[in-house]
């Protein structure tokens, strides 16, 4: 029993409860949401939110903000679909999207540790920039005719499992187990919690966090590059508002806005969450009008309702630490 309470006092868990839930009673609703192509299909839909969360988490672990993730994204996948369109190699494409998100990440770094920018303030000038080089770079236009074979890589299966959905899933447990299982990896949960400590730990603070917002342009860029393989073209506000989603998503996962707390994998079940919350209104013949007021509000009740079981949780422990001491 007291294994059980411990497995059900962490976050993710009740993420994980709470996602299980949405599927069981939108089910009850309409059975075809619990097909396997549906649930295949939100798990596709849902890729790129979880690879942009994953970037997101280290940035915000550090107690950062990262809002130029949708830029980066637009931009990434402009420039690689007009590679592919002309007929580019498709690794060229990927290591130059690659590049040009770990080069805004490098810049978004150095403007939060050399020039002392605020993390939010930087990244959204950053985001604003991104923008208008998309619209110069693509002279306004949308990227189209993006060659067939680039947009197959998503619909490839093995063994009946769809191979992107694969990598993204090997990829968030491999991450999860950098940051919780290796010394540097806890680092970035250390400057969030703690950057004085951290500091006089020897941690060095500026790279850690500069190397946060390197990973988060990355993982924007690889998201740039699924877009482009799901979708099929790149229209000039590729992107926008989805740094704010991708925010959301993390913080249901359980990831703290002020840093040190949180994991990969509950960002990656908030991510699959509110994709699935959209995907469930659908089903369940709601007026899409409605989409972000009730996503907001179950947003917003989730998150309420998880801190209150959280402070509950704590007031308890506290009480029974308590009593043993005078006890």
């Amino acid at each position: 029993m007291p294994r059980v309470r411990e497995i059900f006092k962490q976050r993710e868990f009740r993420t994980l409860l709470f996602l299980v839930l949405l599927f069981i009673v939108v089910g009850f609703i309409n059975s075809d949401y619990l097909s396997l192509q549906n649930i295949d299909r939100s798990l596709k839909s849902s890729l790129l939110y979880i690879v942009l969360a994953v970037g997101m988490t280290f940035v915000l672990l550090t107690g950062n903000l990262d809002i130029s993730v949708g830029g980066t994204l637009g931009l990434s996948a402009a420039v690689c679909g007009t590679i592919l369109r002309d007929g580019g190699n498709i690794l060229l494409a990927v290591i130059t999207a690659i590049l040009i998100g770990a080069i805004i990440g490098l810049i978004n770094g150095v403007g939060v540790n050399k020039l002392k920018i605020s993390s939010f303030i930087m990244t959204l000038a950053i985001l604003s920039i991104t923008r208008v080089v998309q619209v110069i770079y693509t002279d306004g236009k949308w990227v189209e005719n993006i060659p067939a074979n680039f947009k197959e890589l998503s619909n490839i299966d093995i063994f009946g499992i769809n191979l992107l959905s694969f990598i993204v899933i090997v990829g968030v447990i491999f991450v999860q187990l950098y940051l919780s299982r290796s010394s540097k990896g806890r680092y970035y949960n250390a400057i969030g919690d703690n950057t004085d400590g951290a500091i006089s730990l020897g941690i060095p603070v500026n790279r850690y966090i500069a190397y946060s917002f390197i990973i988060s342009g990355i993982c924007a860029s690889l998201a740039g590059l699924i877009f482009v393989s799901q979708i099929g073209f790149v229209s000039t506000n590729a992107g926008a508002g989805i740094e704010l989603t991708v925010i959301a998503a993390c913080v249901l996962g359980g990831v703290s806005l002020i840093g040190g707390i949180g994991t990969v994998v509950g960002a990656a079940l908030g991510a699959i969450i509110l994709t699935s919350i959209n995907s469930a209104l659908v089903y369940m013949k709601v007026p899409a009008f409605w989409n972000d007021t009730i996503s907001g509000s179950l947003l917003i009740i989730i998150v309420v309702i998880d801190a209150l079981l959280a402070f509950h949780a704590n007031k308890k422990a506290k009480k029974l630490r308590l009593n043993a001491r005078v006890l």
